[in-house]
């Protein structure tokens, strides 16, 4: 199965539940696909053996072979390629390297040259085999190194997959092709709001997701009610603690602390099991 743990609001403990699930289970793979701002990795505390430079192919226009005919302008969606009377600007910050302009350009006039937007980072901890991703300061878009993770996923594994906040496509990409995806809100009225918004992708792409409340008992019980109304399944609480706090702020995932949870954890994991062989 291939589960992904999203949010919506950032900050509700997605990591905390995608990186305590993981170590609850056997044969398990894990992907940090928050390729902004990977933090998987202080819990897990993986050894790296393999770090792959990850790059997209951005088109440069030969000029000698270019006739202006404007099809690689028209067939980019992302408006990446203008092109003028006697010139082809390209904005690389723009493109997604999905090579349409090359394909259709009839000329042969587009090339391309491979640009680095990251590194994917292989390694293991204990039992689990682990991937993410590390996103360039000031690379303007996450998506593509994204798939470039996700390309290493191993489906003989169970694998959990830790999106970025938000529901932009960051997080679209993250989720995608997910047997469920476990929503961790919090019971705020921000919680609510994004694990609204999150709902809403979620259905579209047609995933099937159950929520958990994370900190339980620091706000009111309007989520529980949406979910009542909604139908929609809260498949765990976990409760507001100090002490997994404090261990969380060292690093120190608390099924590490407190066993007595991972049995929760188990139990989450068949209770999501039930819910896909329906």
């Amino acid at each position: 199965m291939i589960i992904s743990v999203a949010s919506g609001k950032g900050g509700t403990g997605k990591t905390t539940v995608a990186v305590n699930l993981a170590l609850s289970l056997n044969n398990v793979q894990f992907l940090d696909c928050d390729v902004e701002e990977p933090d998987a990795h202080i819990f897990l505390k993986p050894e790296i053996n393999i770090e792959k430079s990850a790059f997209i192919p951005i088109p440069e226009i030969n000029p000698d072979k270019c006739n202006f005919c404007g099809r690689c302008s028209e067939v980019c969606e992302f408006n990446a390629v203008a092109v003028l009377k006697n010139k082809v600007l390209v904005f690389p910050e723009l493109c997604h390297g999905c090579g349409a302009c090359k394909l259709v350009c009839p000329a042969d006039a587009v090339e391309e040259k491979n640009k680095n937007i990251g590194l994917v980072r292989i390694g293991k901890t204990g039992n689990i085999n682990y991937v993410d991703g590390v996103l360039n300061v000031g690379e303007p878009m996450a998506t593509p190194l994204i798939r470039k993770v996700k390309k290493e996923i191993n489906k003989n594994k169970t694998v959990i997959i830790d999106a970025s906040p938000g529901v932009a496509c960051p997080v679209i990409e993250t989720v995608y092709g997910s047997d469920y995806c476990i929503l961790v809100t919090e019971p705020t009225p921000f919680g609510l709001y994004d694990l609204k918004l999150a709902m809403g992708v979620l259905r579209k792409m047609s995933i099937s997701f159950g929520v958990v409340i994370n900190r339980d008992g620091i706000g009111d019980d309007r989520v529980e009610k949406y979910c009542e109304k909604e139908k929609i399944k809260i498949m765990f609480k976990i409760p507001m603690s100090k002490d997994i706090a404090s261990l969380y702020s060292k690093g120190i995932p608390f099924i590490n602390e407190m066993p007595e949870w991972k049995e929760k954890f188990i139990d989450l994991m068949e209770r999501i099991k039930n819910e896909t062989d329906r």
